[in-house]
């Protein structure tokens, strides 16, 4: 495949280098300094987005424009998700994007949303914790809201989700998700259920970079000859090991 690369921070040259290992292409690479634009992703067939909040609406949309399907992962612009879900359709573009795109993470929400089914049935209080390296400028992660929405979408007490300060619990209402920063943390997250007789944990721990930009890649690969606006659950299929 011919790929762009849309941002290229250390994801991006991750990314550059595990599609140059499975012999794909790098056709183009766009930064603040080669800015992204219609005419030079022409013979590129999937562009990969990783660069910032305040860029990755335009730069989808430009994707769109020119017929290429996007992979994005950056995150901090979900607010505005319909929005550019209804310009990708109306130009029958191709766009998946994805909070993480890691196995392992996937296969930690999976099992996030059957966990928060069955915890409805039972008195525990949850709370989210997520630690990540002090560059990143989001929080909560994009992650640790998938992990909240998973709970909410599939437990009958909460309704949303909220930032805080400090390690909280609750039983009902918002589920408290509390964001460390910490030096040289590529990202751990952590649900935990407990009341007064125990606790429950679900934990994914990230040691590189390397399994969100390899499952980048294994989504710009799936994405290719397809059209329309998918989520990370069309190309995880996870249930059909049930």
């Amino acid at each position: 495949m011919n790929i762009a690369i849309i941002g290229f921070g250390k994801m991006g040259q991750t990314i550059e280098q595990i599609a140059k290992e499975r012999n794909h292409h790098i056709a183009a690479i766009f930064d603040l300094d080669h800015p992204l634009s219609v005419d030079k992703l022409k013979g590129v067939d999937v562009a990969i987005e990783f660069s910032q909040p305040k860029s990755v609406i335009k730069n989808i949309k430009t994707c769109a424009e020119a017929g290429v399907p996007v992979v994005v992962g950056t995150t901090g612009w979900y607010d505005h998700y319909e929005g550019v879900k209804e310009t990708v359709l109306n130009s029958s573009g191709a766009l998946l994007a994805a909070t993480n795109f890691s196995v392992g993470v996937n296969i930690a929400f999976y099992i996030n949303e059957i966990m928060a089914k069955i915890m409805s049935n039972y008195p525990y209080s949850v709370g989210i914790t997520e630690t990540h390296h002090t560059q990143k400028l989001d929080a909560p992660s994009g992650t640790a809201i998938s992990l909240g929405e998973g709970i909410i979408n599939n437990h009958a007490n909460f309704l949303n989700w909220k930032l805080t300060e400090h390690q909280e619990y609750a039983q009902k209402g918002a589920v408290p998700i509390q964001a460390l920063r910490e030096e040289k943390v590529p990202g751990t997250h952590v649900v935990e259920y407990k009341n007064e007789i125990d606790s429950l944990e679900l934990k994914h721990t990230a040691f590189n970079r390397q399994g969100f930009a390899s499952g980048a890649v294994d989504a710009a690969e799936w994405i290719v000859g397809r059209k329309g606006v998918f989520s990370i659950h069309d190309m995880f299929n996870f249930g059909q090991y049930l």
